[in-house]
This record gives structure tokens, C-alpha cells and sequence, in this order.
């Protein structure tokens, strides 16, 4: 973790001059007379051939494909212009295409298109063609941007390619709890944006190690929820259980996994990478994760092993990496061996690994397994050049795309500013792409109540876009970053992103009232964020006690009440989430519901471990 995230303009006149003006400002393809504004895009189309006249959406549209990969396309989008509210829009097979259709068209013999790019073509009819499904699905997004600017597209051609393979966002839901809905909004964006990768740093709940179940976790079914929605959307979504490092969620009751100091001090965020027993843990939570995710890769981690430490203070360390690779080894050896070894774990069951780059220092004689991609954060003795050199993938996940509640914060405007691209590692800057898959974004929750998840989600929407920006096209398409954000108001949100800052009841003061009896009386008001206080007649109901964790109160079973009102406080805050025809409140930060205790006491649990308390509003 983080110390460490339409319209048409022809010819000359006064269309031509608002298009100049208006922002973004998109360049203007010329051609034989014809003048006429680039459609805008996030990302921005590479290039753009303008014909004459439009393409009109209208009563009537069809959406025209034939094979199976063509009908999926069809199917997704047909779903997306239902819910960006362009009505029902059927999927038709074979004929002639008819003025105002969309036709999908997955072609393998348009091997330029590689496997993700896109050929769009607008006329009478409009065409999406791809060389795979990936490809067609990614000029949908394309139509959907347009048509979010209107129902006339100009007549033209693009020809749409991205230069990096692997387009991504990581999100740390590794101790607090990332909600489901959030989640599911997030695969939407990045679809939109032609991103493709969600590294999903999390616990889900586990059947083979119920010690290990402390909040907070996801279902099995919650995760196969938001796998579906990933493939639907081509995000493909890599799960990580860190190690052996940050370990504490998974082995804090576990003290037999603990790796031991030299004073015998227990280590629970540690993993003790001597032990067999400790690799058969960590690989049987791999054969639980196996039952949910379908990425063909998977993350260990494998940084800030020695946060705060020193490899010195574990001499067993030594003893066993000179045991198994002679009187020359380093006691990282010890840490590169466990690191290979889940390799080999992965690669039996069909995954490539990924691990974070800190950890390699130059320190050991083993070196990391061939093929395992390394992302690369943070500024150490092995430069992006070096680990390239040696063979291995290597993707930008730079401290200076990090995004951290309640600290860092990436400067988005002054990265595009830069022109930067996936070749600016930390420390250092490579002349060429090869060998570089491409780079994402990184959330971490270090200050748990820092920001609620509303907070996050404003930050994040500016790094989101440049990122898929620098990574498909251009890394600076626009003279300013102002004209590149206006991009983003242009092209809105994704058909089907729920806005959940919206408070279901108006402000005001009611009788919360559960069917059990139990009540009080509260002053409902929003908060900037899109959340509500509860004011009662004592102070303002805040979650407060118990064990903390990165500054949040997780433990189940600790109570919510009243306390001096501080607008600046994010654990005043809550959701007022539908139910059984009352509400659920459910703490924007704990991402817990509040229940009703034997006592009266107002107490959060996770939902799958205590039925959450349906309250029933009464206003005054």
C-alpha cells in the first residue's frame, strides 16, 4: 500500500466559427473544401476524414449484426441506448442495412485494427467495425460519447487504435470496505473510456478460514456480480491478496503464520515465507479466489515486505534462503523464492503473476521468475530500464498517479501539462514503449475517513480520463487542460452510472421508527458530499469506539451515537438506503448498517452477519 492514487459544422460561416470557439477546441480536419470539427471524445479520436452530410439517429434505428461476437456487441449496446435514455433500439440479422442503422461488424481479416482498436464510419448509416469483439465494442463506446452530444454525428471516418495494451485503475478495498454500487459505477466509467484493467486489491469472504473473516470483506456472489459486469464491459477485473507483506487482514488471527523477530515479536502484518505452512495458506486462499474471478492473472503484492524493518531482525530469513540456494544467498532470496513459488502456483492453474516493483532492490542472487509482470511505483536501485533489459513486462503504476484518502492526491492538471505518457516512470524517463504495457491509477485508503467514497469519486474523475487519455492516444490533445476537462462535460457519464449522492428524503426533522419498536427523533440534512447528518436532540449519531483500522472503527458490534456535530467529520455521515419500505443506514465510511442491540443501543454489523435494522420515516 501507499505511504503511499453533433453537431455538424460545414463549409464556412458562422457554424465554422462556434466550433472554433466552443471548447474543447477540437482540431478541424480539412478536405477538399470540406471544414469541420473533429467529434469530441475521451479519449480523443487519433484522427478523423470528414465526408459530407451526417448520421442521424432516429425512430426507427436498428442495430445490424450477424455472427455471435457481432449480436454480444449489439446486445451491450442495445442495453447502454436504453439507459442513456435513447429508447429500445432492436438487434436485427442479415439484410441490407437501412438509412439511420448502426451495423457491428467483428472482422479478423482487419489484422491492423489489432486487438482492440476500431474503425467508425458515419454517413446515412453509421458502421462499427472491429477485429475482434474487444475492437467493435470499443467503437460503441465511441457512439455513445457522440450521441450523448446529440442525435446528428457528422459524416466521417476514424480509424481508432490504442498504443498501450493494458489500460488501467487499481483500488486498495483491502481493510475498508469499498461499496458494491461504487464498484460497479467504476467498471461503467472505465468501459466508457476504453480503459480495460481493475486491479481489485480485496478480501473476500473466505469458507476455508473463517478466522480470517474480520470486515471488510465481499460474498463470493457479490464478487461474481462485478466479475459479469467486468466481462459484459471488457474490464477485466485481477483480484491481489497482498503478500507477504500487509498480511494483517488475512492473518491477524493467525499467529502460527506470524513471521518472528529476533526479540520473538509476532509480526502480523507478515507472512512467514519459511514456513510451508504459510505458502499452503496463502495458495489455498488462491484456489478460493479461483472460484470467483476470471482474470487470466493474479497479483501477490509483494511490497514493503520490510516496511519499517529490516531483513537483519529475522534471521531465519538467512538460514533458509542459505539452506536452499548455498552460503552465497541474501535473506531476500528468501522473499524472491516465495514470490516464485506463487508463480508457480499461478502458472499450474492458467495465471500470470504481478507483483509491485519495491521489493527489488538488487539485494538478492534469485531472480524473479520469468514473464511476471512488475508495476512499477516507486523510485529504487532497480531502474524501469533494468527490469525491461531483463525481460520483464513492465507497467507505469507511478506514485504520481496515486490518489489516497485523506493524503496524496494525484496533480492531474500538471501531469497533462507535461504531456506525460507511460514512459515517465518515478526516476526515470524511457526514449521508447517497448516493453512498457501501459500504466494505471491507483487508489489506497491510508486515512480510511479522509474522504467518503462521493469525495473519492470526484477526485478520481479527472484522473480517470487523463489517464485513459495518455494511454490510448495523444497525451496532450488539447492546447489546455481546460479544453481536455471540458471534454469530459461533453461526453457526461456512462449509460447505466447511478449517481449516488442523491439523499432519498428532503431536509427535515422525522421519527425513525423500526417494527420492533425502537425510535428517535433525527434532523435530516445533505452534505455536500452527497450524504446526510442525523441530528438528535443530544449531537449528531456518529460511529465511535472499538479497534481502528487506518483511522476507522471497523469492528463490528461498536455503537453509533450521538456526538458534538462537526461538518468536517466524514463518520457523521450516512446513506439512507431503500428497504422493505423504510431505509437502511449504513455509514458512508464503515460501509456498515446500523442495528438495533438487546440494550436499545443503535450498533453496526456487516449485513451478512446481523439483519440490518428498516426504519420507517415519519416527517415532523
Amino acid at each position: 500500500m501507499a505511504e503511499r492514487r453533433k453537431r455538424r459544422f460545414r463549409f464556412i460561416g458562422f457554424a465554422a466559427v462556434f466550433a472554433l470557439l466552443a471548447a474543447p477546441a477540437p482540431a478541424v480536419a480539412v478536405q477538399e473544401g470540406l471544414e469541420q470539427a473533429v467529434p469530441v471524445t475521451v479519449p480523443a479520436l487519433s484522427n478523423w476524414t470528414p465526408e459530407h452530410g451526417s448520421y442521424d439517429f432516429r425512430p426507427g434505428t436498428r442495430l445490424v449484426a450477424d455472427s455471435k461476437s457481432e449480436r454480444e456487441v449489439a446486445g451491450t449496446l442495445a442495453d447502454d441506448l436504453k439507459a442513456a435514455g435513447h429508447g429500445t433500439v432492436p438487434v436485427v440479422r442479415g439484410g441490407a442495412a437501412r438509412p439511420g442503422d448502426i451495423v457491428i461488424q467483428v472482422r479478423p481479416t482487419k489484422g491492423s485494427l489489432g486487438a482492440e482498436g476500431y474503425e467508425l464510419q458515419a454517413g446515412r448509416r453509421l458502421s462499427v467495425t472491429g477485429a475482434t469483439e474487444t475492437g467493435a465494442f470499443y467503437g460503441t463506446r465511441t457512439l455513445l460519447q457522440l450521441l450523448a452530444q446529440g442525435d446528428h454525428i457528422p459524416a466521417g471516418r476514424t480509424v481508432d487504435v490504442p498504443r498501450y495494451k493494458e489500460r488501467g485503475v487499481g483500488v486498495c478495498a483491502c481493510y475498508i470496505h469499498v461499496s458494491l454500487p461504487w464498484l460497479e459505477n467504476l467498471v461503467r466509467e472505465m468501459a466508457y473510456h476504453k480503459l480495460n484493467q481493475l486491479l481489485l486489491e480485496l478480501k473476500v469472504k473466505s469458507a476455508a478460514h473463517p478466522e480470517a473473516n474480520t470486515w471488510g470483506y465481499y460474498t463470493p456472489d457479490e464478487m461474481r456480480r462485478l466479475v459479469a459486469l467486468g466481462d459484459k464491459y471488457h474490464v477485466e477485473i485481477i483480484p491481489e491478496i497482498n503478500s507477504p507483506g500487509h498480511m494483517d487482514p488475512w492473518i491477524e488471527n493467525r499467529p502460527d503464520l506470524q513471521l518472528t523477530d529476533s526479540d520473538g515479536n509476532k509480526q502480523p502484518a507478515r507472512l512467514d515465507v519459511t514456513q510451508q505452512a504459510a505458502f499452503d495458506y496463502y495458495t489455498s486462499l488462491m484456489d478460493e479466489y479461483a472460484q470467483v474471478f476470471t482474470a487470466s492473472s493474479w497479483h501477490m503484492g509483494a511490497d514493503e515486505y520490510m516496511l519499517g524493518s529490516d531483513y537483519s531482525n529475522y534471521p531465519q530469513m538467512l538460514r533458509y534462503a542459505q539452506e536452499k540456494y548455498g552460503a552465497s544467498a541474501t535473506p531476500q532470496d528468501a522473499y524472491i523464492d516465495f514470490i516464485n513459488r506463487v508463480q508457480a502456483y499461478a502458472a499450474s492453474k492458467g495465471k500470470k503473476l504481478r507483483i509491485w516493483n519495491d521489493g527489488l532492490t538488487g539485494a538478492n542472487t534469485v531472480p524473479v521468475a520469468a514473464g511476471t509482470t512488475v508495476e512499477h511505483w516507486l523510485n529504487v536501485t532497480e531502474k524501469p530500464s533494468q527490469l525491461i533489459a531483463q525481460g520483464y513486462p513492465l507497467m507505469n503504476a507511478a506514485y504520481s498517479l496515486y490518489l489516497v484518502r485523506g493524503g496524496f492526491h494525484s496533480d492531474t492538471e500538471a501531469l497533462y501539462d507535461q504531456s506525460w505518457d507511460p514512459r515517465s516512470f518515478e526516476g526515470e524517463k524511457l526514449t521508447s514503449s517497448a516493453g512498457v504495457t501501459g500504466a494505471k491509477i491507483s487508489l489506497w485508503p491510508d486515512n480510511g475517513r479522509g474522504e467518503t467514497e462521493n469525495e473519492v469519486t470526484t477526485d478520481t474523475e479527472p484522473a480517470l480520463r487523463h489517464l485513459a487519455q495518455a494511454t490510448w492516444g495523444d497525451p496532450h490533445p488539447d492546447a489546455t487542460y481546460a479544453q481536455f476537462t471540458s471534454r469530459g462535460t461533453a461526453v457526461g457519464h456512462a449509460p447505466g452510472w447511478r449517481d449516488l449522492t442523491r439523499v432519498p428524503v428532503p431536509d427535515g426533522t422525522y421519527t425513525f421508527r423500526t417494527a420492533g419498536g425502537a425510535s428517535f427523533d433525527a434532523a435530516v440534512q445533505r452534505t455536500p458530499d452527497g450524504y446526510a447528518t442525523l441530528r438528535t436532540a443530544d449531537g449528531c449519531l456518529e460511529v465511535r469506539g472499538g479497534k481502528l483500522t487506518l483511522n476507522v472503527p471497523l469492528q463490528p458490534g461498536v455503537s453509533a451515537t450521538p456526538q458534538a456535530c462537526d461538518a468536517a467529520n466524514t463518520m457523521q455521515r450516512w446513506e439512507l438506503t431503500p428497504a422493505a419500505g423504510g431505509y437502511r443506514l449504513v455509514n458512508a465510511i464503515t460501509q456498515m448498517a446500523l442495528s438495533v442491540a438487546d440494550d436499545g443501543r443503535l450498533v453496526q454489523y456487516p449485513p451478512d452477519q446481523h439483519q440490518p435494522a428498516t426504519w420507517h420515516l415519519t416527517a415532523h
